[in-house]
């Protein structure tokens, strides 16, 4: 299981960081698929980098807890997180998008994001003190 949930982890940062790099290198396309019924035009290109930035900080985050050994914090970083592709299943399904884009992109992926959460808070327990013998 702790195996499962740090492939889990890199496999998540990974997918985040190549999503905040496509909004950068060609945010127009990235947009399109993201499943809005009507992406950004125009002189949005401020928006697709913000957007970039933040979802390469998201991969950052995950790869530097990993690499703190920080697990049974990166899996609280992970629920937390999971916020954020339920929100955006919730504005695509809100305006009026692709129920199938809502759910298989969205959804699936806040599923997987709180499952990974909930696998890493498993797989390390909090440590229990043991009581000083005197």
């Amino acid at each position: 299981m702790k195996n499962l949930a740090t492939v889990l982890a890199v496999v998540g940062g990974l997918f985040i960081t190549y999503v905040g790099f496509n909004y950068l290198l060609d945010g127009q396309a990235a947009a399109s698929g993201f499943g809005l019924p009507h992406p950004p035009t125009g002189n949005a290109g401020g928006y697709f980098a913000v957007k970039g930035v933040r979802d390469i900080g998201q991969g950052l985050i995950i790869f530097t807890l990993l690499l703190a050994g920080q697990r049974r914090t990166l899996g609280w970083a992970m629920l937390a997180a999971s916020f954020v592709p339920f929100g955006d299943m919730t504005i695509v399904l809100s305006q009026s998008g692709p129920v199938a884009a809502a759910l298989g992109i969205h959804c699936a992926t806040a599923v997987v994001v709180a499952l990974t959460g909930a696998l890493l808070l498993r797989t390390n327990p909090r440590s229990r003190a043991v009581p000083a013998v005197a």
